[in-house]
């Protein structure tokens, strides 16, 4: 396997870059100089178990928490020189659920909407078109208090597509869904990466949410332990067993 941080070619921009992250909760350190990047059209597992940084991680991409020291850089702008470009190209699914229970489906994308600046046809246009991607067409007059728990991270996804970033950010979007739900989600955000070009980091402890040609970065304490297409690591093994021998992490641990 490759080994991890190492520079991306300067003829192939990634998507998504990170230089030398670190961060502290006082004496525990979260992060510990992490440093990969994610191809402009890929999709990319950060494959973790409980503790090990993830949501730490995200926190820092999406600005709720800041770091010196280090570099980020989302579809070509700089977070740190230039926040409001780069927070405008990442559409973000956290793993808490945010939507609004009582408003309808197409509510919340007009809301979500409003926040980018888009407005009228154009804003219908497009939660039309991020409805449809993701097989939510159908149910946009419903409340989400009605929905499922995989429709509403469908509807939550779709939200996040609504303004057309480049980039697209999950922390465990599946967790406490069934499997087919899991199954389902998985699917839809692969496609989006395959046939729309967006630049996908999926957080997640499943190993079964990660296919062999997915990039995949795999963060243990804070560091990453390994950086390469998961066919590449797993090198003809189980991910999952290859997984438990780098982390020594229980099968069912959360994120």
């Amino acid at each position: 396997m490759t080994q991890p941080n190492t520079p991306a070619s300067p003829a192939a921009e990634p998507g998504l870059s990170v230089r030398g992250l670190s961060f502290a909760y006082g004496p525990k350190t979260a992060l510990d100089a992490v440093s990969f990047d994610v191809p402009r059209g890929a999709f990319c597992a950060l494959l973790g178990p409980n503790g090990a940084g993830k949501s730490t991680l995200f926190s820092l991409l999406t600005r709720l928490f800041t770091t010196r020291g280090s570099e980020i850089i989302i579809a070509g702008h700089d977070l740190a020189r230039d926040p409001l470009g780069a927070l405008a190209r990442i559409g973000v699914v956290f793993q808490q659920p945010t939507l609004d229970l009582d408003l309808t489906v197409y509510r919340n994308l007009k809301y979500f909407a409003a926040l980018h600046g888009l407005a009228g046809a154009e804003a219908d246009r497009r939660i039309a078109a991020a409805l449809a991607r993701l097989d939510m067409a159908e149910r946009a007059g419903e409340k989400v208090r009605a929905l499922n728990g995989g429709h509403r991270r469908r509807t939550e996804i779709a939200r996040a597509l609504v303004h057309a970033p480049p980039v697209l950010l999950l922390d465990e979007p599946t967790v406490g869904l069934d499997a087919a739900s899991r199954a389902a989600i998985t699917e839809h955000v692969h496609r989006l990466a395959a046939e729309d070009g967006l630049t996908v980091l999926w957080a997640t402890h499943l190993t079964d949410e990660v296919r062999p040609g997915d990039r995949l970065v795999i963060l243990h304490r804070g560091r990453i332990l390994a950086e390469d297409s998961a066919g590449t690591i797993a090198a003809g093994r189980p991910l999952t067993e290859v997984f438990l021998e780098l982390t020594g992490a229980g099968a069912g641990e959360g994120a």
